[in-house]
């Protein structure tokens, strides 16, 4: 028998909004809360803030079963849900910590405002040792005689797929101090029949960095290998082959390109290595996997400075702004860090990616811009139409469709650098297209 409970969930961004959705869509009465009016209004029409593949499908939904509802008025929200998820940002501090001022302000919104016995389940990717201090702070503020209980219960949804990995989770994993709140969790996601892996609270909070710490150090081997495999005239795409046979290994996160991005590991892996440093102990590999990322995210714009004299006036194509297929984030997204170096030299830039392309324009309009300009095109082959040379950063189809031929046609000088890997090598060489991709 499906269990309905009333939650509210504190934050609409991609962790809290998603989740909120996807208990709605399990038969949970939601309300979600953010302190943007003008946010709320745009879900309560069930537009989706974010670009997330069938979230906007999902809202429309159950907004229409009236099991979803949007709110900034937090203290009706909280003042008698069963359970409340903590979902706001836990941004990245200057050091690498992580900023906890919206979660603190969230805990004490909830001491405040809660009528009943609750538990307050935060989702957010804390330090180890927050939920504890989050329990703590809620016992502080409270104004009425009720008990409140903290359990942990992170995320692990990757953005472009997050509600079908909320939905077919690989697994649920609470972190809880007493047997009530963790029955109470269970009853919450019993409705997902998914593996609950049920765990103390710190554990829980170490689970969440230790499994995007690891995919860090994944990608950013793979990114060093490749960098190897060109020295040594190996091919990564053929290395990575061999490796994904290996059941030890796995065959995801084996392809090379110019590093993460995203929301989850850059400010992961910063924040253990802050956590580790401020144990006094140094986690080695987490450092490496932090340098080998940073170092690759510009490598192709380094290897075309070998090949290009200047690039003041060149006229630019940047393919794909986005971290990755899939989403409009931006957050640490290589293309930044390229077209921020491209108009310090000078590049006149036309950029394309068919969701990210109105976030990166405020970040950098249209016009001119450091010493160079920037523009936005509305089809790839706008993009490389009279280019000297190209720049790929995001694997959207759009732009994997791109027959090495187009290349050739359109541009000035069929000159592409691949971020991503996508076009094939012979290919491209056979089309008379310059190609230079990495490790390979």
């Amino acid at each position: 028998m499906v269990i309905i409970m009333k939650i509210a969930v504190a934050g609409t961004g991609y962790v809290g909004l998603v989740a909120g959705v996807c208990f709605a869509e399990k038969g949970h009465d939601v309300t979600c809360v953010d302190v943007d009016e003008a946010k709320v209004q745009m879900m309560r029409s069930g537009v989706t803030p974010i670009y997330e593949e069938g979230l906007e499908e999902l809202m429309r939904k159950n907004n229409a079963a009236g099991r979803l509802h949007y709110t900034t008025d937090y203290q009706s929200a909280y003042k008698d849900a069963e359970a409340i998820f903590i979902g706001v940002g836990t941004p990245e501090q200057p050091d690498g910590s992580a900023n906890l001022s919206y979660i603190a302000t969230v805990s004490r919104q909830i001491a405040e405002s809660v009528e009943r016995d609750c538990l307050v389940v935060v989702k957010s990717t804390v330090p180890v040792g927050t939920n504890d201090k989050v329990e703590q702070f809620i016992r502080d503020f409270l104004v009425r005689d009720v008990k409140v209980e903290v359990a942990s219960n992170p995320e692990f949804l990757a953005q472009g797929s997050a509600v079908h990995d909320t939905l077919h989770a690989a697994r649920i994993i609470i972190g809880t101090e007493s047997k009530e709140a963790e029955a109470l969790l269970k009853k919450i996601y019993e409705p997902f029949n998914l593996p609950i892996v049920s765990v103390n609270r710190r554990s829980a909070e170490m689970i969440k960095y230790a499994c995007n710490d690891f995919l860090a150090l994944k990608i950013s081997y793979m990114n060093d290998i490749a960098n190897l495999c060109e020295l040594v005239g190996a091919d990564i795409d053929a290395v990575a082959e061999g490796m994904s046979y290996d059941a030890r290994i796995g065959a995801r996160f084996l392809n090379a390109g110019v590093g993460y991005g995203g929301s989850c590991f850059p400010k992961d892996t910063k924040a253990l290595k802050y956590i580790a440093r401020q144990h006094g102990y140094t986690l080695r590999t987490v450092e490496a996997a932090v340098d080998v990322n940073a170092e690759q995210k510009t490598r192709l714009f380094y290897k075309a400075s070998e090949r290009m004299i200047t690039f003041e006036h060149l006229k630019v194509a940047v393919l794909g702004l986005a971290f990755k297929a899939g989403t409009d984030d931006l957050r640490e997204a290589p293309s930044l860090d390229n077209v921020e170096l491209l108009l310090q030299k000078g590049a006149d830039i036309i950029a394309y990616d068919p969701v990210a392309a109105d976030n990166f324009r405020k970040k950098y309009p249209e016009g001119p811009n450091r010493k160079g300009t920037i523009r936005y095109a509305g089809t790839p082959r706008e993009a490389l139409q009279d280019a000297n040379i190209c720049f790929v950063f995001t694997e959207w189809n759009e732009i994997k469709e791109i027959a090495p031929e187009t290349f050739k046609q359109c541009m000035r000088i069929p000159l592409v650098y691949d971020g991503r890997n996508v076009y094939d090598v012979r290919r491209m060489k056979d089309a008379g297209v310059e190609y230079y991709s990495i490790g390979r």
